[in-house]
């Protein structure tokens, strides 16, 4: 629908291809913005939600109440405390979306016919070139992996009590 509506109807974006940062840094933006937004727009609604009710949870919590009886601003109240208590549930669903990200990319790839890895698997898959594929899926294992790893640890930063356990 987007390439329908920005591309083809509105001619605002390509509606596919690729252009080199070292060619041209407009054109490089401007193409990847569709398969961008094509990425994000789903997973933005569910981090949305979910920090949404993070942050109606902590909000009702005892210690803000303090803060606010206290004297603090609203605005420290809310994104030095309130935020911060609320950002491992938001950790989690993040860490949990970078795997969609990463499959969804293939397909985004080979519709918007951008080179990388996704679109590599999907040639090599359909010219039977295992050992590619196997390599591809083992790369994108691995920093699926990296990225839970680096969700483990800030959470470790944001709660010293996970530190402690």
């Amino acid at each position: 629908m987007l390439i329908l509506a920005l591309a083809l109807a509105l001619r605002v974006f390509p509606s596919s291809g690729f252009v080199p940062l070292t060619e041209n840094l407009l054109g490089n933006i401007r193409s990847l913005i569709l398969p961008a937004v094509t990425l994000a727009v789903g997973l933005a609604a569910v981090l949305v939600r979910v920090t949404r009710s993070a942050m109606i949870e902590v909000l009702q919590r005892d210690f803000v109440r303090f803060l606010h009886a206290k004297g603090l601003r609203e605005r420290l109240v809310i994104y030095k405390h309130a935020l911060r208590n609320a950002s491992i549930p938001i950790i989690t669903v993040v860490g949990l979306q970078f795997g969609y990200l990463l499959g969804g990319a293939v397909i985004v790839e080979e519709v918007f016919s951008l080179p990388g890895v996704g679109r590599l698997i999907v040639s090599a898959t359909l010219e039977r070139n295992y050992p590619v594929v196997q390599a591809s899926v083992l790369v994108v294992a691995f920093m699926f992996i990296m990225v839970n790893l680096a969700t483990d640890v800030l959470y470790a930063v944001l709660n010293p009590r996970i530190r402690e356990g």
